[in-house]
């Protein structure tokens, strides 16, 4: 008996591409699979990235229904992820690995096509190897200091006592070393603390899966030398032990989330109606930021009626708020701008004459 996919919370483009992947992807893979409605369904794909996808996983989740994430997220609270953008290919190893968890065994893949007769070959002609560029990094770097101009030849001038000699601290928290273009490389940060290693070409890092063991290291100071950089060898080494990586902005978002401590950030307005312009990928350690997201895709609001209607305080309104600003996923609503007046007609020109 076929295993059954449905399809729910997405776009009539986004279903219409599923769907025609789904065809190949079911075609490699023997026929293993049909569609169904979604409350008939063994498997559901849920566009969590959609405005409703959040709300369907909800309903299917408490049905018992198995949910396939669609979401350009590294990770998903679903029971599994179809990565975003997708394919037919990556579609067909999706599915392929959950029929093999069901007990379902594709259909055995096509025959080869026979070869070619050497002397019906040819053989194409050798290329030069490309030439291997730097990572490249889509964000502006910090440019390196040149060197000091020098001091102009003559007689030594009196002057405040020179301390070029004494060495400087530069130390910073973590959210501002994670500024684009502040860190280069691979990196392990020291300073003890939960292992944080970082891939600033990448914008990645690995560490521990949940966020709150890490709140630790957005309190102290850093300084440069606190990052350790790491070769081939070493980055692998390190790694092996602590799963997939995960997108810098994760952490980036997390910093701006304790950065108020309960307070908006003095650069937002605390007065302004705020709302959000597309469904976060919330946290599980951060209950309470689902019903607020809900609460701020009605509408701009304050964060007082923000509060009121998710049914949480007001410094965690703030907090929310501040973080979601930083990742790009709410804003402040705009004052409309003023309507330009109203130019004169013919008569009333020539009563102004």
């Amino acid at each position: 008996m076929p295993l059954t996919l449905g399809l729910t919370g997405m776009d009539p483009a986004t279903e219409t591409a599923l769907r025609a992947a789904f065809d190949s992807a079911n075609a490699r893979l023997g026929g293993i699979w049909r569609l169904a409605p979604d409350s008939e369904a063994d498997y559901v794909v849920v566009d969590m990235d959609s405005m409703y996808g959040p709300m369907s996983w909800l309903r299917l989740h408490a049905a018992g229904k198995q949910v396939i994430a669609l979401t350009a997220a590294q990770r998903s609270q679903a029971d599994h992820r179809l990565a975003q953008p997708f394919d037919a290919a990556s579609l067909a190893a999706l599915l392929g690995g959950i029929a093999a968890q069901a007990g379902v065994a594709p259909a055995a893949p096509a025959p080869a096509p026979t070869p070619m007769p050497a002397a019906a070959r040819q053989e194409p002609a050798p290329r030069e190897p490309a030439p291997v560029l730097d990572s490249a990094v889509d964000i502006p770097l910090e440019a390196a200091p040149g060197p000091a101009p020098a001091e102009p030849e003559g007689p030594a001038t009196a002057g405040p006592p020179r301390t070029a000699d004494v060495p400087v601290r530069e130390g910073r928290r973590l959210l501002d070393w994670l500024a684009p273009g502040r860190l280069q490389g691979r990196l392990r940060l020291g300073g003890g603390g939960e292992t944080l290693l970082i891939d600033a070409d990448l914008r990645e890092y690995y560490g521990p899966a949940a966020l709150k063991p890490l709140a630790g290291r957005f309190e102290a100071e850093f300084e440069r030398a606190d990052f350790e950089p790491l070769d081939a060898a070493a980055w692998s080494a390190a790694t092996a032990a602590l799963g997939t990586a995960m997108p810098l902005t994760r952490l980036v978002w997390f910093g701006h989330l304790l950065a108020g401590r309960g307070q908006l950030a003095p650069e937002h307005d605390p007065q302004a109606r705020y709302r959000m312009v597309k469904w976060p990928q919330t946290e599980r350690e951060f209950p309470k930021h689902f019903r607020i997201a809900t609460a701020m895709m009605k509408g701009p609001a304050t964060l007082p009626e923000i509060a009121e209607a998710a049914g949480v305080a007001l410094a965690e309104v703030a907090d929310f708020v501040n973080a979601h600003l930083a990742s790009g996923h709410a804003e402040a609503e705009r004052e409309p701008e003023p309507a330009e007046p109203p130019k004169p007609g013919l008569f009333g020109r020539l009563r102004g004459r």
